[in-house]
């Protein structure tokens, strides 16, 4: 089966960023294909690189970037969630005269076009959060 995957909460904030990864891994374990990861809403503050949490705790957006680079799965942060919190690639900080970007390795920005197009592609779109 082929799913596509919406994360609307953000990590240590709430349970939907935990159980969508969990979900994401197992259903990779099982050999079903994962098309998309769609970060929406507080769901894109799952893609910043200045994370740092304790040391004996999960890294979230460790966990994130290394299931991209590990099974090659597509995840893709709303363009306008994530300005509105403060997260940008290289590309969308220089359009908008920022010094700096923040976006974890694994991750890519763009529209929402790209969580209709997950939703078409894949046989189910399951959504955790709110």
């Amino acid at each position: 089966m082929k799913f596509s995957i919406q994360v609307n909460e953000g990590p240590y904030t709430h349970q939907a960023s935990d159980s969508a990864f969990k979900f994401a891994s197992a259903a990779l374990e099982k050999g079903h294909e994962i098309f998309r990861i769609f970060f929406y809403h507080d769901g894109v503050n799952n893609a910043t690189r200045l994370t740092t949490p304790p040391q004996d705790d999960r890294h979230i957006v460790n966990r994130w970037s290394d299931l991209a680079d590990k099974h090659g799965v597509d995840l893709v942060v709303c363009v306008a969630a994530a300005q509105r919190r403060g997260i940008a690639d290289a590309d969308e900080s220089k359009r908008n005269g920022k010094d700096a970007d923040n976006l974890a390795p694994g991750f890519r920005i763009s529209g929402l076009g790209q969580l209709i197009e997950a939703g078409i592609q894949a046989d189910r779109l399951v959504v955790f959060g709110d």
